[in-house]
């Protein structure tokens, strides 16, 4: 038995409200479920029951055992002061107020139907990948599209926090905050970090100066990770050490940086030295790059203004010294995708959230003109006919994945829900 079990039947209705008692055989009312809370104090606030015909209004607080109000040290906490009920499943211990008055106590286990339980234990028990893998394909169209939507949004809401965040201590400089999100990105999963540090490491004061010439960008990116040190009699290289070391002097920048590219078991084309250059281009190349992406509102505009290339040297090196095959290495349509995904749309979704211009159709319609990301978990879910074609739908179901799925919060999901109710 889980607590969030006991939750979900009082917050749905599902036990004989007619019938009950307390643990004292006292008549017992609900007269008002209250609201059901998902933070500190107590589970359930400002309820209204009848206990013998004598009226209470306050909070409920629920659990597995009435002993569990102890072991949470309820007893000293004054936001449990004013509880009228202990909802539990089993009542092994009497629960006393400070003024040794007995809390009055509704034992679940008498009431819950059979049918109730066997539903939630058959919804629960560990299947090969997902608890609902059998039945998620059948699930109500019009349930689904909402619920696709509200975790579209939690998934916004959790990558906005990083940027909200920043814009605090930016002092809320959206252009600073940008191209910090950006750079994150261009580092992905495995760069990720620390292009995030690299771009909090250097001031945006001094991105915004250099920003017009795209080699003073690159001896910076490259100076900062520790990628021009080894001695070599490579041209481009010498004359980007040489830049690095006059801006490292001009801008009073720290030359030790704590974390390292990574190159172990990337493809050629996603090598940082690689994507660094490709950062570099598109800042030199698009001034007031963050303006024109909150402007534009098609998919269309925006893929045309992260197209970047490659500086000359990288068309024909991944690594300093090491001559390859020339070839031009633009940003590829998927990694646009990505940018947009995890950088633009989050962006855009925060900046108009302050703005007071929220309009998440707007956002949601941009992102179904995305094709949809390919990786194991969608390609899971499609085995299981939940296809996914766009990208609104391919990071809605994500978020379900990791979200709710890993964490077995099946009373939390609108998939879990329907099924219990059915």
């Amino acid at each position: 038995m889980q607590e969030e079990f006991l939750h979900y039947l009082w917050v749905n209705k599902k036990l004989p409200f007619t019938q009950l008692k307390t643990h004292l055989n006292e008549k017992l009312e609900i007269n008002y479920f209250g609201q059901y809370l998902q933070n500190a104090g107590p589970d359930i606030f400002n309820a209204q029951i009848s206990i013998n015909q004598q009226k209470w209004a306050g909070n409920i607080e629920i659990h597995i055992k009435s002993s569990d109000w102890y072991l949470h040290n309820h007893e000293k906490d004054t936001n449990y002061d004013n509880v009228i009920l202990h909802v539990v499943w089993e009542n092994d211990t009497p629960i006393f107020r400070k003024d040794n008055s007995e809390i009055p106590t509704l034992e679940l286990k008498k009431y819950v139907p059979l049918s109730e339980i066997n539903k939630y234990k058959s919804l629960i028990t560990s299947k090969s990948w997902i608890n609902c893998e059998n039945q998620i394909g059948n699930i109500d169209n019009f349930i689904w599209e909402n619920w696709l939507e509200s975790l579209f949004l939690n998934r916004l809401e959790r990558k906005s926090e990083i940027i909200d965040n920043r814009l605090v201590e930016t002092n809320t400089n959206w252009e600073a905050v940008f191209f910090e999100m950006l750079s994150k990105n261009f580092g992905l999963n495995t760069n990720g970090d620390c292009f995030l540090q690299l771009a909090q490491s250097i001031p945006f004061s001094v991105i915004r100066k250099e920003s017009f010439d795209v080699e003073n960008l690159e001896a910076l990116f490259f100076g900062k990770l520790n990628l021009l040190n080894e001695p070599t009699e490579d041209e481009y290289h010498i004359k980007l050490a040489s830049r690095w070391s006059y801006l490292k002097i001009k801008y009073n920048l720290e030359s030790e940086f704590g974390l390292h590219p990574q190159f172990f078991k990337l493809r050629p084309d996603n090598f940082p030295t690689i994507r660094l250059s490709q950062f570099s281009n598109l800042i030199a190349n698009n001034q007031n790059l963050f303006s024109k992406l909150i402007q534009a509102n098609s998919y269309a505009q925006i893929k045309q203004l992260l197209k970047s290339e490659t500086s000359e040297y990288w068309k024909s090196h991944y690594n300093f010294s090491k001559i390859s095959k020339t070839k031009s290495k633009g940003l590829t349509t998927p990694f646009i995708d990505l940018i947009l995904i995890n950088t633009v749309i989050p962006i855009k979704f925060c900046y108009a959230k302050h703005q007071g211009k929220l309009n998440i159709e707007e956002l949601i319609s941009l992102l179904e003109s995305i094709p949809s990301e390919k990786n194991a978990i969608l390609e899971k879910f499609s085995a299981y006919n939940v296809k996914s074609v766009n990208a609104f739908q391919s990071q809605s179901l994500l978020e379900l994945k990791n979200e709710y799925c890993n964490k077995n919060k099946c009373l939390n999901c609108a998939v879990g829900l329907q099924l219990l109710k059915n």
